[in-house]
């Protein structure tokens, strides 16, 4: 009885070894979900040389990495569909911000990460994150310094459904402002404690319309600008 149990464990184990050597399972088609034609397009030229190899053998973490020089993609995950098709699904970046540098300028994601130049306009209608002309930037990186701090009060917004429209984002002296598309300068002082800010200024705003700033750097004692309407 265990003689035959061996066996059988020895005979699927070559099986396995022999589909993995043979075109029984060669990869032929390559889904990809989750992303725009473009990035779709890119994740099947990338994966390319997967194509022809059995899938029993395909490495996933392998097919992870080659991905991630595509600026475009946060993430993936794989399923092997037998005989012939690998399905990809993808979790693509979300851009938050173009980033500027002189005339240059940039699409940026959440997560800080420079997805492309922008070459022509109109850019989207993002909020904008200047830089001074000394600043590397380059695509597939991670942004750091003013330009991360400035993606990190952008990136909330989303989530807490603030609602106000942000047009420019300033970082001078390591103090955040978030200039709104009314006018007012949303003031977030240094990058700490930015969701509970933005969660108070998403209370505040809709009760200090037309002020010129909103101030909540201190989170416990938030001071809005006087109306100058009001005040005449």
């Amino acid at each position: 009885m265990v003689l035959g149990a061996a066996v059988l464990v020895a005979a699927g184990a070559g099986a396995y070894v022999a589909a993995g050597r043979t075109s029984v399972f060669a990869l032929r088609t390559i889904q990809v979900e989750g992303a725009s034609p473009a990035v779709a397009a890119q994740v099947r030229s990338t994966l390319d040389g997967y194509t022809g190899k059995s899938l029993v053998r395909f490495d996933a973490d392998d097919a992870e990495r080659r991905l991630s020089t595509i600026s475009e993609i946060a993430g993936a995950t794989f399923d092997r569909a037998f005989p012939h098709t690998l399905k990809v699904r993808v979790r693509t970046e979300r851009p938050v911000a173009v980033l500027r540098r002189g005339a240059e300028a940039w699409l940026v994601s959440a997560t800080a990460r420079v997805l492309r130049t922008l070459e022509q306009r109109p850019y989207p209608r993002l909020p904008r994150i200047w830089l001074p002309r000394s600043a590397d930037v380059a695509v597939n990186s991670t942004l750091g310094g003013p330009g991360a701090q400035g993606v990190a009060a952008l990136a909330p917004l989303g989530p807490l459904r603030v609602g106000a429209k942000v047009t420019q984002v300033r970082t001078g002296d390591g103090q955040l402002t978030l200039v709104l598309a009314s006018g007012t300068e949303l003031r977030l002082g240094d990058s700490g404690d930015l969701r509970l800010k933005l969660s108070i200024a998403k209370q505040l705003l809709p009760l200090t319309v037309g002020a010129p700033y909103l101030d909540v750097s201190v989170p416990e004692r938030p001071v809005a600008g006087p109306n100058p309407q009001v005040a005449s």
